[in-house]
């Protein structure tokens, strides 16, 4: 099975492109979550979505499209979330920015004549019609993504779990947080090829949640995290090929149904060791 898989170019490229995009998300989205910033990936698909719809209606290569508006969105919503004057809540922000790039989305496929091939494959993910070029393209934004988190790896660290002491230690807090959410863009626009515009915030957020059951320190949560996450995209990526599934869906509920064993063997775990002291005080 494996090396039947393997045989074709468009699995090669969707395994390749696969695993580029779970090592991102998986990282970035840990952030976010810690951050409780858990949608800010969905909103940021979303403003994606428009952009797409701007660079197909332009004949523009809309990965691009995509990737610049949700970079201006994500930029506005933080510098909006920053303003004292403005004093909107973190949450709220969110929804806006999420309801105005689906907005400007459907106002182009409307304007346009209704959705193309194109547009439903980012909307919806199409991993195995991935072609060389945005094989390419996803592998150079995931790698200045994770170049990024690694040279800057103590500095988001600092702001994330204690934000008001990094900037008393003189930290440039605005600067990373704008860095940031360039960086979020990127792995929102990037994981839209694999899993669609409606479930990025899946990919973003379930493995890093799976991985937060475990709460074994933030290296080992992102081990864990980025294990669940590459299996995920593997596993539903074989899985949707041996049994022609929609791939984007495959991936998410095998990463769901990770998250639910998860859970189900930490909930095993407590009741057994709750019970263990009763047993003894018995007997």
């Amino acid at each position: 099975m494996v090396l039947e898989i393997l045989e074709f170019g468009f699995m090669q490229r969707a395994l390749i492109a696969g695993v580029a995009v779970a090592i991102t998300t998986s990282v970035i989205g840990l952030f976010l979550v810690l951050r409780r910033n858990s949608l800010f990936g969905d909103a940021l698909s979303h403003v994606a979505f428009g952009g797409i719809a701007v660079g197909l209606v332009a004949n523009i290569y809309p990965l691009w499209t995509g990737l610049g508006l949700s970079i201006l969105g994500a930029l506005g919503m933080t510098k909006l979330r920053q303003s004292s004057a403005a004093r909107i809540p973190a949450d709220a922000t969110v929804a806006i920015l999420l309801s105005s790039g689906l907005a400007l989305g459907i106002l182009l496929v409307s304007a346009t004549g209704g959705f193309t091939l194109d547009l439903f494959s980012f909307l919806f993910g199409s991993i195995l019609l991935v072609s060389i070029n945005d094989t390419l393209a996803i592998l150079a934004m995931a790698g200045a993504v994770l170049a990024a988190v690694v040279v800057l790896y103590k500095k988001l660290m600092y702001i994330t779990f204690d934000e008001e002491q990094a900037r008393v230690s003189g930290l440039p807090i605005s600067a990373l947080n704008y860095l940031f959410v360039v960086l979020a863009s990127v792995t929102a626009v990037v994981s839209m090829r694999l899993v669609g515009i409606l479930l990025v915030s899946a990919l973003i957020v379930i493995p890093n949640v799976t991985a937060l059951l475990f709460g074994r320190g933030f290296k080992k949560t992102a081990l864990v995290s980025l294990s669940v996450s590459v299996f995920s995209v593997v596993t539903g990526i074989a899985v949707s090929y041996a049994f022609n599934l929609a791939p984007a869906g495959t991936i998410v509920l095998v990463s769901t149904a990770t998250f639910i064993t998860a859970l189900a063997g930490k909930v095993l775990v407590a009741k057994k060791r709750r019970a263990a002291p009763a047993a003894e005080a018995k007997a």
